[in-house]
């Protein structure tokens, strides 16, 4: 009894040391079909939702077929429905540097159990299998306390560069961060948001235009809200931003808002394109 026990908590371990070292989803198809069923689609999202947080090292799709059909008309196949899935990955702010494989390997060998069982295991046999493999985590390097303290030049935070803005400047909002696929920032953007709107009721001198941005789309597409199912992610956050700065007190006169795609990505970690920012148009000095 015990030894059986060790058994059963040694496999366990394994499977969870297995588990953190990759994430995996499969998405299923009908017969002869590689466009993503409703269904199936609302699981991906859920499953890329749950990747917001994680260090992406590398993904991995991977398309099969069952065993019915010719092997060309397999691998076509199952090399569409690697493409499909990949697409929605990129429509949801997923970056294409990160997968590393988008492969059709065409059908997969059934293991019959049972004859009856045939159908159902061709049904689970029409799939995309995704692999996600975080980055290991940095190991830890103790600080050594310096015998000299450095001179630090503390950067000017967004308030302040919007009580000293003047025509022209652009003011990237770095900390107000929104979720991947949604218009809405984050819990820890709203205090930071508040900060600024108060800033901008002062200065209300100054005219500009709120620009929203994404990240991650290819040919500078927009990416898809999630909520409102529309290719128009940049501009809700935008119009997101517009809003609140309205509910705030600042003047609908003196903003507009505009949705950019992905066409200024800033070249560094993904989350920090999923971004708004302000541009100075016009000062009124009578002010």
């Amino acid at each position: 009894m015990n030894k059986l026990l060790l058994t059963i908590l040694i496999t366990l371990s394994s499977v969870f040391s297995f588990s953190q070292e990759k994430l995996t989803h499969e998405v299923y198809f009908e017969t002869d079909k590689y466009d993503v069923p409703g269904t199936e689609e609302n699981r991906l999202l859920l499953f890329i939702s749950t990747l917001t947080d994680v260090d992406i090292e590398s993904i991995s799709i991977f398309g099969f077929c069952d065993d019915i059909g010719a092997d060309t008309y397999n691998l076509k196949l199952s090399q569409q429905r690697a493409n499909a899935i990949k697409t929605i990955f990129s429509n949801n702010e997923i970056s294409e540097s990160l997968i590393s494989n988008v492969d059709g390997k065409g059908e997969i060998l059934l293991k019959i159990v049972e004859e009856k069982n045939l159908l159902k295991i061709r049904g689970l046999n029409r799939k995309v299998e995704i692999i996600v493999k975080p980055k290991a985590p940095k190991p830890k390097v103790e600080e050594t306390v310096a015998k000299t303290e450095p001179v630090v030049v503390k950067e000017k935070g967004v308030v302040d560069l919007i009580k000293e803005s003047s025509k022209g400047d652009k003011i990237i909002f770095k900390n107000i961060l929104f979720k991947t696929g949604y218009a809405s920032v984050t819990p820890a953007s709203k205090k930071i948001l508040n900060d600024i709107a108060e800033a901008l009721v002062e200065r209300e001198d100054i005219y500009f235009t709120i620009q929203g941005h994404v990240c991650c789309t290819q040919f500078t597409r927009d990416a898809i809200d999630r909520k409102t199912k529309q290719r128009n992610l940049s501009e809700a956050r935008a119009k997101y931003v517009y809003d609140y700065f309205v509910k705030k007190g600042v003047s609908k006169k003196r903003m507009r808002h505009l949705g950019m795609r992905r066409k200024f990505p800033l070249g560094g970690d993904p989350k920090f394109d999923r971004r708004v920012e302000i541009v100075i148009t016009y000062v009124d000095n009578a002010n």
